[in-house]
């Protein structure tokens, strides 16, 4: 071996069992550093990568669906203005006292007091699917254990 003076008189100078004793400690040093900078990573990442094969699954099939979706939603015909703000209307109705509906030039506010979070969904859900319109605007805020008040706003489509 080849190196400065002073540590190569030492190596020279150290029985052949210590020699030997300090290349296995420079091997095995060198095994964990190569362990720990190489093969550890690999195996972490080995070790996920079935779980994470399966979240981007789930993932791609959630976009899927979402994409289904869009599709037939694209497929319904359009409404005119009119046929717009009649569906919301009638949606509003559903809904009973707790919602009011304000006409705006094109657009349509519902003012919303103690509605429950199942039929707001319902609604929203019904709205989306008679009346071919998502909110604009959503003003909410919690009043009580389950119930919602606000507005939300919607922009008719062009007469």
């Amino acid at each position: 071996m080849n190196w400065p003076g002073p540590l190569q008189a030492r190596w020279q100078a150290a029985s052949r069992r210590d020699r030997r004793g300090l290349l296995m400690a420079a091997v095995v040093l060198g095994l964990a550093w190569v362990w720990w900078l190489g093969v550890a990573p690999a195996l972490v990442v080995l070790r996920l990568a079935d779980a994470q094969h399966q979240a981007l699954e789930v993932q791609w099939q959630q976009m899927q669906r979402l994409q289904t979706q869009a599709q037939a939603l694209q497929a319904l015909p359009t409404l005119d203005a009119q046929e717009t703000r009649r569906a919301l209307e009638a949606s509003v109705k559903a809904l009973g006292s707790a919602a009011q509906t304000t006409p705006q030039m094109d657009r349509m506010v519902v003012a919303l007091k103690g509605v429950d979070a199942l039929a707001l969904t319902q609604w929203l859900n019904v709205t989306r699917q008679n009346a071919h319109v998502m909110p604009t605007e959503v003003h909410l805020k919690r009043a009580g254990a389950a119930n919602w008040e606000g507005s939300v706003v919607f922009t008719l489509p062009a007469q």
